[in-house]
């Protein structure tokens, strides 16, 4: 192995509330601000900030050899400015260093990316392309989409933005007995794709404080040595951010693990490189064709849609939600707009999922519904009530 390349997502939603009508109006009528407040300050205290001022430690440490990327949702970027700039702050500092990469994606962490057209999607990809230049001074030329969702289609409609790769995940039916661990190229376009290496990347995110794995305890030598024995030229580390504090608290050694880590991976003589170092580095071996596998993922088991369209409710409610985007657009009303936007975010329909033991635990993390039933109702009861203000103003707008 000659590269690693780690990727970090951030995000946090903006929760629905237990709806019932009130005398509120516009976005605080429909999502909960006390909740999602303290939801975000608790994983500012535990992760964001311990992590990336960690990481920024690091970055100096290591004087331009230790490197990695980041994505931040909208959502979680407009929680940092109204709720803790500090943590806009350390990123800035990150992205002052050169040394990490910033990616862009979804701005509301949505399913857009889903819809037969492709309008909503490229709103929202440029809404936080604008967002990220503005708050963080970079102008991200690679793209993860929401949860690594990938087909044919998306990776077109990305290389047709300008972007020079896209990241998804490693899925063994559609790498077949392809390594992960390469270049590839997207079909039909001219687009390069990066496949997650997801058993090395779960075994620092789900793996690291579990006491039933033989592996266990994974320290930063181990981990290293097995990347130095991985056969091919980048080793694609995507994970989500919050395994450092939320995910994995402190006290299971993670910030240990990760203080060690770079240090144990360069003695190996392997390099850090950013997803745009990767695909300047290595040509691309193949190409990625999704196919007949319709739209991969890397959530759950399954590493498909399934996670937010696996049953009757969740596919209910999108189909329901996509179908009233003309109409609420139609209104240019920017409020109802922004709602009709945060309605997409994937987390809404994560909640409903029905899958049950591991990936229905993971489902139901930070999920105030007790519930995936919970979680369906509620979203009709929002989605209906807000499909009133919308027809109520374009009916204003007829008189």
């Amino acid at each position: 192995m000659r590269s690693v390349c780690m990727y970090f997502q951030l995000h946090q939603p903006y929760r629905l509330k237990w709806f019932w009508p009130d005398d509120s109006k516009g976005f605080e009528r429909y999502f909960d601000v006390a909740i999602n407040r303290n939801i975000f300050e608790k994983v500012a205290s535990k992760c964001y900030l311990p992590a990336t001022t960690l990481l920024a430690e690091l970055v100096d440490q290591y004087e331009g050899n230790f490197k990695f990327s980041v994505s931040i949702t909208g959502t979680l970027l407009s929680q940092c400015e109204k709720w803790n700039p500090d943590v806009l702050d350390i990123f800035n500092q990150l992205a002052d260093s050169k040394c990490v990469e910033f990616l862009d994606e979804t701005n509301y962490h949505s399913l857009a990316g889903l819809f037969d057209s492709k309008d909503e999607f490229r709103e929202e990809v440029k809404t936080h392309h604008d967002l990220t230049s503005d708050l963080l001074g970079v102008k991200p030329q690679v793209f993860r989409n929401t949860e690594l969702l990938y087909n044919n289609s998306i990776a077109e409609t990305v290389s047709s933005m300008g972007y020079k790769a896209i990241l998804t995940e490693g899925v063994d039916r559609l790498l077949e007995s392809r390594s992960p661990n390469h270049v590839y190229k997207a079909k039909d376009c001219d687009i390069a794709v990066l496949m997650r290496n997801y058993k090395m990347s779960d075994d620092i995110g789900y793996r690291f404080s579990a006491k039933w794995w033989e592996e266990y305890p994974l320290t930063a030598d181990k981990w290293a040595c097995w990347a130095a024995k991985e056969q091919g030229d980048c080793l694609n580390i995507f994970m989500d951010y919050e395994t450092f504090g939320e995910h994995q608290w402190a006290d299971t050694g993670i910030f240990d693990f990760l203080r060690a880590l770079p240090d144990e991976v360069l003695n190996k003589g392997i390099e850090f490189n950013t997803p745009s170092e990767v695909i300047e580095k290595y040509n691309p071996v193949g190409e990625i064709d999704v196919g007949d596998f319709s739209t991969v993922s890397w959530a759950d088991m399954e590493r498909d849609t399934s996670a937010w369209l696996g049953n009757d409710m969740q596919r209910r409610c999108f189909e329901e939600a996509k179908r009233l985007g003309p109409y609420v657009k139609r209104t240019k009303d920017p409020e109802l707009i922004n709602i009709w936007k945060h309605l997409l975010t994937s987390d809404h329909y994560y909640y409903m999922s029905t899958k049950w033991l591991g990936d229905g635990d993971v489902h139901s993390y930070f999920s105030i519904h007790t519930s995936p039933y919970d979680a369906a109702i509620n979203f009709i009861a929002v989605f209906l009530d807000f499909k009133t203000c919308v027809f109520r103003k374009l009916a204003e707008m007829d008189e």
